[in-house]
């Protein structure tokens, strides 16, 4: 007998002819998950284990790997059923409230059916423990049994992340502020199975260090979920300055947009990056309308997702509080999209309005300059 890490994954079932390379990947990603504190990876009959670990690690390591739906900390044993009662007796000693036994029998050779199991164990936990009363339908613990080529026993299961395993959906550029809404973004194109790194717009001295670092953490923190990422940190206070010298001010903050994503396309064509994300919400801002958003799309020739295009704030926060990006991101170090506000934007912005504006700097320059001086950090 030993205790096993337990894993479940979700979306993957639903997956045809191609589920054995979903596999293969999810198994892939759980094994590096755990590689820094070590242990065994194996698949087998519709479940992932991992084994000679600290469990309590492992399960807070796996229950971040994009694919997986929950872990269950487990006691794996031989078929034989006096040893499993047993277990699920000794697990359940110090329980209180409701339960029920949930036995699945996957191996048919088995000589109890998973309903004779369930009245089984049921009866030896209430006479073991006065404490517990069945509930069926609604219970406070579910004491689990499942007979596979062993035998598994535990008790709950931990949520997981969910979604598709990465690097089966592609790789993608994340527009990171540093705000609470684009690591939410990212998370979200993360979470069905793309590869992401970051890019951000610095504007230093007007925007500080401090910003720059806050901004790092944010991009750790997905990083926690995706096994890394690379930012991509660009010098963008040329361009902000020409903007406000030499183009209208209701216009400043689309022009400034365009050119963020003329240097974040540029950047992701040159690492093989196949789209970009934003964390731009409909009508959040004036630069957010959907005549505005059009036009900072014009300049690109990749795809632009905008995952969080129908939430509201109060969603989109209540996600940051859930992946643990939300503490960082109302840190109050300003980012290079607070400087140089108009007074009053343009709303409903023409693309020839902007094209015509342009015409006073040096795009290409601007952009080429921009890119060449771009820090790369692997966090």
């Amino acid at each position: 007998m030993r205790q096993v890490l337990l894993v479940r994954f979700g979306e993957v079932h639903l997956k045809g002819q191609n589920r054995p390379f979903f596999l293969k990947k999810l198994t892939d990603n759980v094994r590096k998950a755990v590689a820094p504190v070590g242990g065994k990876v194996w698949l087998s009959d519709s479940r992932i284990y991992v084994s000679d670990v600290d469990i309590e690690d492992a399960a807070e390591r796996v229950r971040r790997v994009f694919g997986i739906h929950s872990v269950s900390p487990a006691w794996e044993m031989e078929k034989d059923f006096e040893m499993i009662a047993a277990k699920c007796v000794e697990l359940s000693k110090d329980l209180k409230g409701t339960f029920k036994v949930m036995a699945r029998r996957s191996d048919k050779k088995f000589p109890m059916t998973s309903m004779e199991m369930n009245a089984e164990i049921g009866g030896r936990i209430l006479e073991a423990n006065p404490n517990l009363s069945v509930d069926v339908h609604k219970p406070m613990h579910e004491v689990s049994v499942e007979v596979r080529d062993h035998a598994y026993v535990y008790v709950g299961e931990i949520m997981a992340v969910g979604g598709l395993p990465m690097g089966t959906g592609g790789k993608a550029l994340l527009l990171l502020s540093g705000g609470i809404d684009s690591p939410v973004a990212g998370f979200q194109l993360m979470r069905r199975g793309v590869n992401i790194n970051a890019v951000h717009f610095f504007s230093f001295p007007y925007t500080s260090e401090r910003a720059k670092e806050k901004v790092i953490e944010l991009a750790r923190i997905l990083g926690t979920y995706g096994g890394g990422m690379r930012v991509f940190v660009v010098p963008f206070t040329e361009i902000q300055m020409q903007i406000h010298e030499k183009c209208p001010d209701s216009l400043g903050t689309l022009l400034m947009r365009r050119y963020m994503m003329r240097i974040a396309n540029k950047i992701a064509r040159q690492h093989g990056a196949q789209a970009l994300i934003t964390g731009e919400n409909l009508g959040q801002v004036a630069s957010q309308t959907m005549e505005a958003l059009g036009c900072t799309d014009a300049v690109c020739d990749m795809p632009v997702f905008r995952p969080l295009i129908g939430l509201d704030k109060q969603e989109i926060t209540e996600q940051s509080i859930k992946i643990g990006a939300y503490e960082t991101s109302i840190l109050p170090y300003e980012d290079c999209c607070t400087v140089f506000t108009p007074r009053h934007p343009t709303t409903k912005p023409k693309v020839e309005q902007l094209i015509e504006a342009e015409q006073a700097l040096d795009t290409e320059a601007l952009v080429a300059e921009a890119v060449a001086n771009t820090e790369s950090v692997y966090v």
